[in-house]
């Protein structure tokens, strides 16, 4: 069956796809409805037609659902950030939970009843606490029409800012700041980058808060290189940025180039420290993986402008607690940590093993990560550059001493990969390596089902899966992932 563009078609809506928008189906066909959600039935104008699928946009909800809420954010529609905020949080939760079972089932092509065994109920928030949980922000600066300069985020599939200086998701902090910034701009008539001329100075503002510190770092994206124009009257605009209570860390980074890439290689600290600094709690996790205890257990770690740190701490404590539960370490393990990042992960697991690996491809995420560990006066942990499918295989092909033997076999791997997964050598080398145990957290529970079906075909069995959300009103979720030799 076949629909014209611009025609409207009454919809049940039954399910949330990949991005956020509502699924619907008439005699089968399924219809994306931006803004819709499970339960509500709406009336929407199809916009484009494929052969197996359509969009549409929503223009009347008949029934609301029993699960939409009110957003707290005026804005939700239009940004690109929060596509399920007028979801009720408890409904969020089982969307996620079934997205994380569906890509096991549908990808990783694991039987349905075996997956209903493996997999553990999300670990969600309080709900008290799904709102001001990021502890990072980039804000994109540009202009009004009336020139003014402003800040905000890019509307969804867009480059067209939204204004808005105080997201709901974000620190407090972080409306004071871009104030502080835009009115300085406004003063002295510092231009806003303009991404289809590729004038103008200021082209984002990162702001990272340490939530266990209280510890706030600025980093002025500039579109230049070398010294620091003179426009910009910086010693000025740090006395004012200064005056927030918490402020630790001001620098600047240069990005000329033409990119979409926010930060630049070269990043300067023109006040304060060039850090900031957070910790994270460890919980220990019952064996049915039900209660979280808190311990006096913390890892501290420095945080610099470039560095990648989970950016909900309080849920990244308990996602870090469970992959340390799943590893089973009894102190006499040797671990590694194939994408370690500034340590955040081996560092949490150091004290329960005997030694623990980490390998980062970026040369100062490993600085970061020694620099961790000396502030941790952890000792056991060592820490490689590059990629770990060629640091690897040169312990497993030319392991001579003890504690290369020891590398080379290690008995537990954990990998905590970006969105794309782990590289197919970087699998082949840790099912070379035969590790008894592997632990595999993950931002993309579609690459994990796919890594996971590959590492079951070599050898291994999936044991638990959880899913534990850092995202609260988004459509993302973090999974842990237990699997140990068959």
């Amino acid at each position: 069956m076949s629909y014209m563009k611009n025609e409207i078609v009454t919809l049940t809506i039954t399910d949330i796809g990949t991005d956020g928008e509502g699924i619907g189906k008439l005699d089968g066909f399924p219809f994306f409805v931006k803004d819709a959600l499970p339960g509500d039935i709406v009336e929407a104008r199809v916009t484009k037609t494929k052969k197996t699928y359509a969009y549409a946009r929503l223009e009347k909800i008949l029934t609301p659902s029993a699960d939409r809420e009110e957003p707290l954010c005026k804005d939700h529609k239009r940004c690109g950030g929060c596509q399920i905020q007028a979801l009720s949080y408890d409904a969020q939760l089982r969307f996620k939970q079934n997205k994380v079972r569906g890509n096991l089932i549908r990808i990783g092509g694991f039987d349905e009843t075996f997956v209903d065994v493996v997999m553990e109920p999300i670990v969600g928030m309080d709900e008290d606490a799904i709102y001001r949980y990021r502890n990072k922000a980039q804000f994109p600066i540009g202009i009004d029409k009336f020139g003014k300069p402003i800040a905000g985020f890019y509307a969804g599939r867009t480059h067209d800012i939204i204004e808005n200086t105080d997201c709901v998701l974000g620190a407090e902090e972080n409306s004071a700041i871009l104030t502080c910034v835009l009115s300085h701009m406004e003063r002295y008539g510092i231009k806003a980058y303009d991404e289809e001329s590729g004038n103008g100075l200021v082209r984002h503002v990162l702001i990272r808060k340490g939530f266990a510190t209280g510890q706030l770092l600025v980093c002025l994206i500039l579109n230049c290189k070398g010294d620091i124009p003179g426009i910009l009257h910086i010693e000025e605009l740090c006395d004012k940025l200064e005056t927030i209570p918490g402020m630790t860390s001001i620098s600047i980074n240069y990005n000329p180039a033409k990119t979409n890439v926010i930060l630049g290689p070269d990043t300067v600290t023109v006040r304060g420290e060039g850090t900031i600094e957070d910790e994270i709690v460890l919980y220990d996790v019952s064996s049915d993986g039900k209660e979280f205890t808190k311990t006096d257990t913390r890892v501290r770690y420095k945080i610099s402008p470039q560095s990648f740190y989970q950016v909900n701490p309080s849920q990244t404590s308990k996602l870090y607690s469970l992959a340390l539960s799943f590893a089973g370490l009894t102190g006499k393990e040797s671990v590694w940590d194939l994408y370690c990042g500034i340590g955040t992960i081996s560092l949490f697991m150091a004290g329960k093993a005997e030694n623990i690996y980490g390998i980062e491809v970026v040369p100062q995420a490993i600085d970061d990560a020694r620099a961790n560990a000396r502030l941790n006066h952890i000792a056991n942990a060592q820490f490689f550059v590059g990629k770990a499918e060629e640091v690897l295989p040169q312990f497993y092909d030319n392991a001579f001493t003890e504690e290369q033997m020891a590398m080379r076999h290690p008995d537990v791997i954990v990998v905590d990969p970006p969105r794309k997964g782990c590289d197919p050598d970087c699998l082949d080398t840790m099912v070379k390596m035969h590790p008894e145990r592997i632990v595999y957290v993950s931002c993309d529970s579609a690459t994990l089902a796919r890594d996971l079906k590959i590492l079951c075909e070599a050898g291994y069995k999936l044991k638990r899966v959880r899913p534990v959300d850092q995202f609260p009103h988004t459509v993302h979720v973090e999974v842990a992932c237990a699997l140990s030799l068959k």
